[in-house]
């Protein structure tokens, strides 16, 4: 297996992968990691993802909860405030963590490094990625350094280049527009001052400087702006133009006390390829997708597609799962990351979007959203769509349910979270009672059977879906539910699949 980029997705990728046994190559252009911060947001279903990496403990070490969102006027008037618990959610993490990327790519990176049959080579440009007829990808790169060329072959390639990336350009694949492009001053500032301010986002709602502010350590700030026609970064790079943007949150910080890290222009754009693979070419991230940050899901999204396409990757390599199952990603994974680009666009429109009139009704009936109910806990909830239905999502067509939506990671009855006993593999999740025969078909298949009992939140959960049973896929989503657990197991597939141990294989 080849990974093109060791960004956080391709890293998270080729964990996923060499811990169900598949030799991956991560070809990476820059030498050392990205040293300036990009990503600053994770949700908790990211977080889940990352534990499932084996650096759960890490990243929250090195992140901190988010508090909420409070929107503000032109003139930081709070127009309303939803806060948010730090407690964790539904997946056992806090359902917002604000960090440093180059803290988070430092973790993932040792992380990789303990694994076998993993290699990371730095400093190579990729230059083509080609298909033969036998089947085989054919990656040819050029050492930075000494400008040697060279080639890798391998069954599968992944193309987490970012969002010009080469390797969807090697496939044909290009992104489509949907309808989103602003301009905006990215600023990242260190300090040892204390600003004094609210713990949580703040969103500025202007259509002539909206603003965006977060403390994403304990001494790194963020703060976006959106920028006016004909200007530029290079407008803010002097701190005396800097300096009046953000100093409605650094008030009397003296000038000297503050570290400009970065000052970049981001265009934020709204794409998504066409296709997401030919063969045994993929793209994951930003190769697949560019989404808006005012929901904080960029990044997320990428660790999604990880999620989503490693585990089957695996399963075909074993011969557990046929091809066609890899066509189930970009089925399941494009419409989810449609629906979180709308809302993103959505929520991006309502903060920054229109002219005077514009504002003045965000000024009258933004202090009233909180009045609407739910729209409190809408407005905080982490939770994302469910999949489409594909070969390995039974969606029923006529009615919701629970297939295409992630289990939680819920506390069991011996203290432990649903995740540290699935461990990876597939589930079969029952408020019923289990016979021995049963739990030995569920054992046969390499597979994790959990009762959920009166009370608890899986039983909860699957009463809430109408179901007695579910089966769980190894990326948490559900396969399939169902009234007999005993009928449900023969969803579950052999234990070369479901398991991340056993012999390495070639990727």
């Amino acid at each position: 297996m080849v990974v093109v980029g060791a960004g956080p997705t391709g890293l998270a990728a080729a964990t996923l992968l060499a811990r169900r046994g598949v030799e991956c190559l991560v070809l990476e252009r820059h030498g050392t990691p990205h040293p300036l911060p990009r990503a600053v947001h994770l949700d908790d279903e990211a977080h889940r993802v990352l534990a499932g990496l084996g650096v759960g403990a890490e990243f929250a070490a090195i992140s901190r909860p988010g508090r909420g969102l409070r929107l503000l006027d032109r003139d930081m008037r709070v127009l309303a405030e939803f806060r948010r618990g730090t407690a964790p959610g539904r997946h056992g993490h806090p359902e917002a963590n604000m960090f440093d990327q180059p803290d988070l790519e430092r973790v993932l990176r040792a992380n990789l490094a303990r694994h076998a049959g993993v290699a990371v080579r730095g400093d190579v440009e990729v230059t083509a990625v080609t298909q033969d007829d036998d089947g085989l990808v054919r990656v040819a790169l050029t050492d930075r350094a000494t400008g040697a060329a060279d080639e890798v072959r391998a069954r599968y390639a992944l193309g987490c280049d970012g969002a010009n990336s080469l390797v969807r350009a090697s496939i044909g694949a290009a992104p489509h527009d949907l309808g989103f492009t602003q301009r905006w001053l990215v600023v990242d500032v260190a300090t040892d001052a204390e600003l004094g301010q609210w713990e949580g986002v703040h969103q500025v709602c202007d259509r002539d400087r909206a603003a965006t502010y977060m403390r994403i350590g304990p001494t790194r700030y963020r703060w976006e702006f959106r920028l006016a026609p004909g200007e530029s970064a290079e407008d803010h790079r002097d701190i005396a133009a800097l300096h009046p943007l953000v100093a409605p949150w650094t008030g009397d910080v003296p000038v000297a006390e503050l570290d400009v890290v970065r000052v970049a222009e981001y265009v934020f754009r709204a794409q998504v390829a066409d296709r997401w693979r030919d063969r045994g070419v993929f793209l994951l991230g930003d190769a697949a997708h560019l989404m808006p940050p005012f929901t904080g899901q960029g990044l997320g999204a990428g660790l999604r597609d990880a999620a989503n396409l490693c585990w089957k990757l695996a399963g075909v390599l074993r011969g557990a799962l046929p091809d066609t199952a890899l066509d189930t990603y970009q089925a399941e994974r494009a419409p989810h990351a449609r629906a979180m680009i709308g809302l993103a666009k959505l929520v991006g429109t309502a903060m920054t979007g229109g002219g005077r009139t514009a504002d003045l009704l965000r000024a009258a009936l933004v202090p009233r959203l909180g009045l609407l109910p739910g729209l409190r806990e809408r407005a905080l909830s982490s939770e994302t769509p469910a999949l489409r239905r594909s070969d390995l999502v039974a969606r029923p067509r006529l009615r919701p349910g629970l297939a295409g939506r992630l289990c939680p990671n819920a506390v069991l009855r011996d203290g432990r979270r649903f995740d540290d006993v699935a461990g990876g593999r597939f589930a079969l999740v029952t408020s019923v009672a289990a016979s021995p025969a049963l739990r030995a078909a569920v054992e046969r298949r390499g597979a994790v059977l959990v009762v959920a009992g009166p009370g608890e939140e899986l039983h909860s959960w699957l009463r809430g879906g109408r179901a007695a049973a579910a089966v769980v896929r190894p990326d948490g989503a559900v396969l399939r539910t169902g009234r007999d657990p005993a009928a449900l197991c023969s969803a579950l597939p052999p234990d070369r699949v479901v398991s991340d141990r056993g012999h390495r294989v070639p990727g």
